[in-house]
């Protein structure tokens, strides 16, 4: 008897799924657990696995196909078996699209169009020539932990890393992944060098104050991913319903710069010790700081705010497509090398798309940095059920009045952004003082 196989909500948050690659090919025989397909989640791609024994009918839906939970995506049933399938669904992820990373380069249709906008034009298409006029991709080039895949077989790579493969005409058959597995991924493609080049065609000639007529599309359009989709619906969430205002403090952190030098001269030698960040730092003090101003270690649940008893940080890390914010649970009980070898393995394996639900779930306090890019001060947005999130920029010598003369110190700004449903301006301010006194005093980190 066939079994329907359905778009299963692979996370907390899933709402639909975008289908990356199929594993399991039509008339092949499936076991239990078997992983039938690759699917792109709102935070992370996971494996869509068997839950019924057969062959692998029908593939209802093609690679690249975005589908709500619970529609039909496959059917397994016996050899030979005759099932009735409605028609596969269209792609969400534009018009024509022909593979996991396809691209639209026509307009969206008018209804999609701000009534301000005028009506869509078709955007001019290639000439013939240039279609098919590109040279041959270039042979493989060295580089990369990985090893250029053998002619003819399958290519692993990231959904990222497959678009712009495809946006610049390189063959990914020649180059070399250095992610999990000799998974391609986006800084590979940046690694690639001149294979850019010779993969998408005649280099462009130096720009002349007379310029050429297009002959290429006008634009392209480029589907949402699934994060990028929830980051666009977390952050309506919070930007308007959520009455948000805002904390800046600088904070000296010269003592805490010493003690951070101080802990890397005594772990060297040391096997696999880490090396504690000035980012490990901030998350220990901050964990230490909402326990003692529980009021902004809470959620907002609109009908009660939720205080809570544990400490969960969640902190922002940026991937290829977007951000994720990976949870470092009770980090108030943590030591900082725990804190350390836990926040690395949970931001590797965030960039490469494999954190499990509940490691990206269920914080309580959240932290941006940006300091490592040269920010010295910005604002952060909520991530809501959270009532707070400290922005953090770099740390900077600045000329200061220390201890009644002028002195170059090391300092840092940082933000607090607060929803005032449940913090007040009073309250955020006593956790930011605490929160300073620590970082620029680390000893009350230990006792």
């Amino acid at each position: 008897m066939a079994t329907n196989v359905v778009m299963e909500a692979l996370s907390p948050t899933m709402e639909e799924g975008r289908l990356v690659e199929w594993k399991k090919q039509e008339g092949e025989p499936v076991a239990v657990g078997d992983v039938l397909a690759e699917v792109e989640t709102d935070k992370a791609v996971m494996e869509l696995v068997a839950r019924a024994g057969g062959t692998l009918i029908k593939q209802v839906v093609s690679a690249g196909t975005t589908v709500p939970v619970s529609q039909l995506v496959a059917v397994i049933g016996e050899p030979g078996e005759t099932v009735s399938v409605p028609a596969a669904p269209s792609s969400k992820g534009g018009a024509g699209a022909s593979g996991p990373d396809a691209q639209a380069t026509q307009p969206a249709p008018d209804r999609d169009r701000p009534v301000s906008m005028p009506p869509a034009v078709p955007a001019p298409q290639a000439s013939e020539p240039t279609a098919r006029g590109r040279t041959p991709a270039p042979a493989p080039t060295p580089g990369g932990n990985g090893q250029p895949m053998p002619s003819g077989e399958r290519v692993k790579a990231s959904p990222l890393a497959k678009r712009m493969a495809a946006e610049r005409g390189i063959d990914l058959a020649g180059i070399s992944g250095s992610g999990p597995e000799g998974r391609v991924v986006a800084r590979d493609l940046a690694q690639a060098g001149t294979g850019r080049t010779a993969a998408a065609g005649p280099a462009r000639p130096a720009p002349t104050t007379t310029f050429a007529a297009s002959t290429g599309p006008a634009y392209t359009d480029t589907p949402l991913t699934q994060i990028r989709k929830t980051i666009a619906k977390r952050l309506s969430q919070s930007i308007g319903p959520i009455p948000t205002f805002y904390l800046t403090t600088e904070v000296d952190m010269e003592r805490a710069s010493e003690a951070r030098e101080a802990l890397l001269e005594g772990a060297k030698g040391a096997e696999g010790a880490p090396k504690v960040s000035f980012n490990d730092l901030v998350i220990k003090a901050t964990a230490l700081a909402l326990r003692q101003h529980p009021a902004c270690n809470a959620w907002w649940q609109d009908d009660r705010i939720r205080y809570w008893n544990e400490v969960h940080i969640s902190m922002a890390v940026a991937i290829e497509d977007g951000l994720i914010t990976p949870v470092i649970r009770h980090a108030d009980r943590k030591s900082l090398r725990e804190i350390s070898a836990e926040a690395r393995d949970l931001a590797g394996r965030a960039r490469e798309r494999r954190l499990a639900p509940e490691e990206y779930t269920g914080g309580t306090f959240s932290i941006s940095n940006l300091g490592m890019l040269d920010i010295d001060e910005f604002t952060a947005v909520i991530n809501p059920p959270e009532a707070g999130i400290l922005a953090i920029g770099r740390i900077v010598p600045k000329p200061v009045v220390h201890e009644g003369t002028v002195q170059a110190r090391r300092r840092m700004r940082v933000t607090m952004s607060c929803d005032h449903r449940v913090i007040d301006g009073a309250t955020g301010a006593r956790f930011l003082q605490t929160l300073t006194g620590m970082l620029e005093n680390p000893l009350r980190m230990v006792y």
